[in-house]
């Protein structure tokens, strides 16, 4: 992989977790992920930035225990088997049960850890509070925007209070405005609560935005080709958009996206 040089910053930050040559062969054969190496730090906006089928989302569910690694090792600096309570994940799509309020779709998570509604209702109005919904506690899904629906599915992930928030693709499906609404609501949030968070884009703009690093991945099979960082502080403003900073980066990112789909490409002619 192409890393940035070293940032003094980063090395003296806490890591959260490391993927050590990391690889995934399904049961069908496919090589989904071979040598993966990924360093994830604390406090940190991480953008796993790729095409479709180059292991971003396996990697992800690695990292939460959603799947087990073909080779390689996942480490947790902090030691210990189970780390599901360290780790809240925001899938594609909000994954809402129809029939239950917003209220008692963000209590689940308590409610499987055994606490009462009662319990556990100050911190799931805490979080429904950090997406803005507070007022909609008592509704049901279908009675919400599509953003509306993604915010209830972060809150979520967030009612527990997890150190680690993985995110794959989650604003894919919205339209532009809504989308770029969540962007800042996520840096906002994470922010105040000092989140670690890797997210999964198809979107040069978007990982450029949110981001404090982007690791650009190949595919076939999957594994990182690059490491961008982008220097500029956080939470941004939608002007940041329109910055010449911005530009760059963004140019950056794609020419390297460029680069590693090309890259593949090369792979399989060669076989």
């Amino acid at each position: 992989m192409n890393q940035a040089a070293p940032n003094p910053a980063q090395a003296a930050r806490k890591t959260v977790v490391s993927l050590r040559d990391v690889g995934k062969v399904f049961s069908s054969g496919t090589l989904a992920l071979q040598h993966l190496d990924l360093d994830i730090y604390q406090g940190e906006i991480l953008s796993l930035l790729g095409p479709s089928g180059c292991g971003k989302s396996t990697a992800l569910r690695i990292i939460a225990g959603l799947g087990d690694a073909s080779s390689g090792r996942i480490v947790w600096p902090s030691g210990g088997e189970d780390h599901s309570g360290d780790v809240g994940f925001v899938f594609q799509e909000p994954t809402l049960m129809p029939w239950a309020s917003v209220f008692d779709n963000v209590w689940l998570p308590s409610r499987l850890k055994g606490i009462s509604r009662a319990a556990a209702r100050d911190s799931v109005m805490q979080a429904l509070d950090s997406v803005g919904l507070h007022a909609f506690a008592e509704a049901y899904p279908r009675e919400l925007s599509g953003g509306m629906r993604m915010r209830v599915s972060i809150a979520r992930a967030m009612v527990t209070r997890p150190k680690l928030l993985l995110m794959d693709e989650p604003f894919a499906a919205l339209d532009e405005i809504t989308r770029q609404k969540l962007n800042d609501d996520l840096m906002r949030i994470q922010h105040e609560l000092g989140w670690t968070v890797v997210f999964v884009t198809h979107s040069v703009f978007e990982s450029v935005y949110i981001s404090d690093r982007i690791v650009v991945m190949a595919a076939r099979p999957g594994r990182a080709f690059a490491e961008l960082r982008v220097d500029a502080t956080r939470p941004r403003s939608p002007e940041f958009r329109t910055s010449a900073a911005y530009v760059d980066h963004c140019r950056q990112a794609s020419a390297t996206l460029t680069a590693a789909i090309g890259r593949a490409a090369e792979t399989i002619d060669g076989h």
